[in-house]
């Protein structure tokens, strides 16, 4: 569960929304473009990770989710994963300082029982050391697929229900929102997909019901801040009626 949300430092960023999460795409289509291993990919997607982040926090982006890694990819060749989950160590080891002392805090959603437990010992290190940060909130999805979530979502509520501590009669989308991994968090205004493709990939299904989508040809290690600040500009032009109609321009006055 994320700390209280708290003013941000320095004033809200007018026309930045508050949410914007990510699916980082174009690793490995990155690496072959130049003839090198996907490894290689893998690891400049570590550095634009850096970079966004630096970013979005200088635009005043109030949380950042990043789909690092979804239940999906353990199909992936072994040599791969294993390369994938060193990145992650990695970049909690080398960066976790910096985001601490520029007021990240850091959520890893996803599950955590297929990992080793030296991974999931450094991701309980990441969170509770930055716990209390508040100028960017930062959510890597990690080993992270929405119908699991949702799925999982489903039987706590239903073990509450077994339990006799809710009613069923009382199950809301508030109740559902409050057993996902991200309870605590709004959902996301902007997502954006890069390297072209135009599909969720079983990223937030349940907080994207409402979200704005911008999708981009730019690989992933190619993602600039300059592209996230064109992602932003297209967003804002965006009309976001949340299902109702927009209200009616008066009359013309006859003269």
């Amino acid at each position: 569960m994320w700390t209280p949300d708290k003013p941000a430092i320095g004033a809200e960023a007018a026309g930045v929304p508050r949410h914007v999460a990510i699916i980082m795409d174009g690793n490995r289509r990155w690496a072959a473009k130049r003839h090198l291993p996907r490894q290689v990919g893998h690891r400049q997607g570590v550095e634009a990770v850096r970079v966004i982040t630096r970013a979005a926090g200088e635009m005043g982006i109030r949380y950042l989710t990043l789909y690092g890694f979804s239940s999906e990819n353990w199909n992936r060749p072994a040599d791969e994963v294993s390369d994938l989950m060193g990145l992650l160590k990695l970049f909690i080891r080398r960066d976790l300082a910096e985001l601490h002392q520029n007021g990240v805090q850091v959520r890893i959603i996803g599950g955590r029982d297929d990992l080793e437990p030296d991974i999931v010992s450094l991701i309980e290190e990441a969170e509770t050391l930055t716990r209390a940060n508040d100028k960017l909130k930062l959510m890597i999805a990690f080993n992270y697929g929405g119908q699991n979530e949702i799925t999982d979502a489903v039987r706590r509520i239903a073990r509450e229900v077994k339990a006799g501590r809710l009613d069923p009669e009382a199950i809301s989308q508030d109740t559902v929102a409050a057993h996902l991994d991200t309870a605590g968090v709004p959902d996301p205004d902007l997502v954006i997909r890069t390297s072209g493709e135009k599909r969720l990939s079983n990223f937030l299904l349940w907080q994207s019901a409402y979200a704005e989508f911008v999708f981009t040809d730019v690989l992933w290690p190619d993602f600039s801040p300059e592209r996230l600040k064109e992602a932003i500009a297209e967003f804002n032009l965006r009309d976001r009626r949340f299902g109702a109609v927009a209200p009616a321009e008066p009359a013309p006055v006859k003269s």
